[in-house]
Formats: structure tokens, sequence, C-alpha cells
């Protein structure tokens, strides 16, 4: 009896956590973001958004932004693991003036930002450990490599960056084994 009882609750709990529908999710600036027309200095963001759904109680999704001195637009990139089912890398580089959206519904959170001349000189070195993140064509949510191992990877290659993950981005543990050993 206790048995049906509680998967009747966990059946209902997770019920109701599937009622959102990510097509009609949020996806509107948080208005977080430096102005990139306002501030020509240069500047690198974090993002932290809860996941999608039930995930979105113990797991976020992070990305990184950059805007180089006197650019109108940020770069954003994140990885993505529906590209992989769609035959496109997981690691996902875009331009926008607002890299704050809401992640599908969950406002983000700023877990870094830097401006100005530290930012300036931490933006090539951003750009080009994006370019070796060796695992950009791969996603797999647990373990890993998945959205939380690109900041997490990045965060290695630029300690100046001085980025620390929360807890709940897991997979960033993911970005400590060698790209080279298949274990």
């Amino acid at each position: 009896m206790l048995l049906r009882i509680t998967l009747l609750v966990l059946t209902v709990l997770l019920a109701g956590c599937s009622g959102s529908d990510w097509r009609t999710a949020s996806r509107e600036p948080a208005g977080l973001a430096v102005d990139p027309t306002q501030h020509p200095e240069a500047v690198i963001e974090v993002y932290a958004a809860d996941a999608f759904g039930w995930r979105g109680w113990f797991a976020v999704h992070t990305w990184i932004a950059v805007k180089p001195e006197n650019a109108r637009e940020y770069t954003v990139h994140e990885v993505v693991g529906w590209r992989v089912d769609r035959g496109q890398p997981a690691l996902y580089s875009y331009q926008t003036p607002t890299p704050d959206r809401y992640w599908y519904g969950a406002k983000p959170e700023k877990l870094l930002e830097l401006r100005g001349a530290n930012a300036a000189q931490l933006i090539p070195q951003i750009a080009a450990a994006a370019q070796r993140y060796p695992w950009a064509n791969e996603y797999t949510a647990v373990p890993g490599p998945n959205s939380n191992t690109f900041p997490a990877w990045i965060a290695k290659q630029v300690p100046e960056l001085g980025l620390q993950l929360p807890f709940s981005a897991i997979g960033s543990g993911y970005a400590d084994k060698d790209p080279n050993n298949a274990d």
C-alpha cells in the first residue's frame, strides 16, 4: 500500500512538472546584461538558469557571453544537446544583443561579470579555448559532456577568468577528464 501511494505521489509530482511546453516557454531577456549599445567597454558575462522541466529541481544550464570593445552584440557560447540529435555540433556560438534570455521559462542568474581591460584581454583567450573544446560534437546529460562541461572547461583553460560554477552545474566535473582518453 505504501509503495502504491509513493508511486502515485511521484507520478503526480512529475506530471505537474511536465505541463509546460518548451516551445512556448519564455526566452525573453531578463534585463541582467550590460546593454552593448550603451557600454562600449569589453564585457564577459556567464549565466546559469534552472534546466527545463523537472531537471530544474536540481540542475542548471550555463552559458558564456562575450562582447569585445565597441561591439554592438555579444557572442554567446553554449552547449545544447538537441543539436547533436539533429546532426549539428552541440557547441553553438551566435550573436545577440541580449545574452541574458530566460532559459525556456527559467530566469537566469549572472554568475560572473568582467568589464574593461581585463575582459578585453580574456575574450581572445575564451574564443581560442572555445575553438579547442574537445567535446564540441558530443552531449550526454549525465555525467557529461553537457552544457555545464563547456563553461567548466573554459574556466580551466582561462583560469584568470575566476569562474566558479554552482554545485547544481551537473556535468561540470567532466571537464577534468582527459579528452584523449576514452575512459
